[in-house]
């Protein structure tokens, strides 16, 4: 390859050395479970590892939390493909960790226990707030699951050339067991595993990367813009996103959606105080900017110029083995041999089992600690009927998980994770931001400006581009724009606001008075 060092690639299934690295990592998974099991007796263990995390080490789980298979290979598979648009799937996210610090730490630690409705509901109406903020979560959590489902079956098999369908059930079945004998413990120590993996990972990744450039970025880049097919505009924008409101839109959406995700609200309960709290995410903003980068500037770019000059790789029509969300592991095999590849599989592979295993537990405790125990039996449910639906709704959702990933199978993860953002910003994050910021918000407003995000959110990406035409077949979408949250998150904002200061109910009354309450919850850790 011109202006690169010489290099040379295998065939497209991998080795020896790749399965044996993938089994040590499930090995040691296994070990974590067990031990974590020993250690998970009390509801306060499973749902929040019994608040023993250390700001370090929350952040480095927070960081494997939500550095999901998006960011390894549907961002990459973005930029291969459409260049420097994909920044917006970088930059958006972290300004919303910005937010979660300066906003929400302190508010969520003093006011959560297990779950993102125990924040929600906290001066509220509980039945109705914690079931809405449960259906809630099953969404945002569903989709996000099926993005990690696609991105496991696309990766097993590349690696071991057996059926997507199969490889999906396996993913699907690991991720049911970590959850449901392990819990918060077991989750947290693979993540901040896998957080260390995958920074050691990408590092070693780059240093190859840039060394069949000698290093030089701006030969690096001169050569992507001879080699894509888009040429200089690669390095520009308007790729993706080709006007104002779908950028605003996926901007919002991805900004917003952010501090409503309910497996990383989560995260923030496992700490013993408000302090450590901030040093997660502190620590988790440094480790996941610092992966951000790279992938950026160093990954996708030079993907770009190294796999199109290798025709083994496509097929007739031109599209590379796996999909674009395959191009890290191409890379990864193509600059660092088959050791390499083993590597970074198990680290892909350790991404997606922490992921899902962090969504499991979130949607399984929706389901077990909001609806099972808090609305259907009245809080009155023990600790053992309790985790027994809740290993019960994380099998439910294994299964539901493995259907859909087989069903959706084609799509870009990256471009999934942006759907699940948009529901999340459109109606968790306006129920959390107002019930703890605005005085007026009653459970009427609460519930009426949500469920109105959360069916418009929903239901405009359905009618959009990327469902309507690209998977039901129809000639045009309905609705014009593949991102709904410029939409839909102002019509919750605006619902909610007006059905509160309507709301003379006895209930709307005492739901603003107990913002008092809140308040003093907040700054003290304390209630009044």
């Amino acid at each position: 390859i011109p202006g690169t060092r010489g290099i040379t690639l295998a065939g497209t299934a991998a080795g020896t050395p790749a399965l044996a690295i993938f089994m040590v990592f499930i090995a040691i998974t296994l070990v974590i479970t067990w031990w974590a099991a020993q250690r998970s007796r009390e509801k306060r263990d499973f749902y929040a590892a019994g608040n023993r995390i250390t700001g370090l080490q929350n952040g480095l789980a927070i960081a494997g939390d939500f550095m999901s298979a998006a960011t390894i290979l549907g961002i990459t598979g973005l930029i291969y493909s459409a260049g420097f648009d994909a920044v917006i799937y970088i930059l958006s996210p972290m300004f919303g960790f910005f937010l979660l610090l300066a906003l929400f730490a302190e508010p969520f630690r003093n006011l959560g226990r297990f779950t993102i409705a125990d924040i929600a509901a906290y001066r509220l109406n509980q039945k109705p707030v914690r079931a809405f903020t449960a259906v809630t979560s099953l969404a945002v959590v569903l989709m996000y699951l099926i993005s990690q489902m696609v991105g496991a079956g696309a990766l097993i098999q590349l690696l071991f050339g057996i059926s997507y369908g199969t490889a999906v059930v396996i993913i699907g079945g690991l991720m049911v067991f970590y959850v449901s004998v392990g819990g918060m413990m077991a989750t947290t120590w693979v993540q901040i595993i896998k957080a260390l993996l995958m920074l050691l990972g990408i590092t070693l990744l780059a240093i190859l990367t840039m060394h069949q450039f000698d290093y030089s970025f701006a030969g690096m880049y001169r050569l992507v813009e001879e080699t894509h097919p888009l040429g200089a505009q690669v390095l520009g924008p308007g790729v993706i996103l080709k006007d104002g409101i779908s950028t605003l839109s996926l901007t919002l959406a991805l900004v917003f959606g952010f501090l409503g995700l309910p497996h990383i609200v989560m995260r923030l309960f496992t700490v013993p105080d408000v302090r450590q709290t901030y040093r997660s995410v502190l620590f988790s903003t440094v480790f996941i900017g610092y992966v951000f980068v790279i992938v950026m500037f160093i990954i996708g770019f030079g993907a770009t110029v190294l796999l199109r000059r290798h025709p083994e790789l496509y097929d007739a029509g031109g599209v590379i083995a796996g999909g674009n969300n395959m191009v890290t592991m191409h890379l990864s095999r193509l600059v660092g041999g088959e050791l390499f590849l083993g590597f970074m599989s198990a680290i892909v592979f350790a991404t997606i089992l922490a992921v899902v295993a962090g969504l499991t537990l979130a949607g399984a405790s929706a389901l077990s600690h909001d609806l099972y125990n808090n609305v259907f039996r009245h809080g009155q449910a023990g600790t053992t009927e309790e985790l027994r639906v809740m290993r019960f709704a994380a099998v439910l959702l294994g299964v539901i998980a493995i259907g859909c990933g087989i069903l959706f199978e084609r799509q870009n993860i990256a471009f999934m994770i942006s759907m699940v953002f948009a529901i999340s910003a459109s109606s968790n994050f306006p129920l959390l931001i107002l019930s703890i910021y605005w005085r007026g918000l009653t459970t009427r407003g609460a519930i009426c400006g949500g469920l109105a995000g959360l069916v418009l959110s929903v239901g405009l990406i359905i009618l959009g581009p990327a469902i309507w035409v690209n998977i039901l077949g129809h000639a045009r979408p309905l609705f014009p724009y593949a991102y709904p949250a410029l939409f839909s998150m102002p019509a919750a904002f605006l619902i909610m606001w007006l059905v509160s200061v309507t709301d003379k109910s006895p209930g709307g009354e005492q739901d603003r008075r107990r913002h008092d309450e809140l308040v003093i919850r907040i700054y003290t850790g304390t209630a009044s």
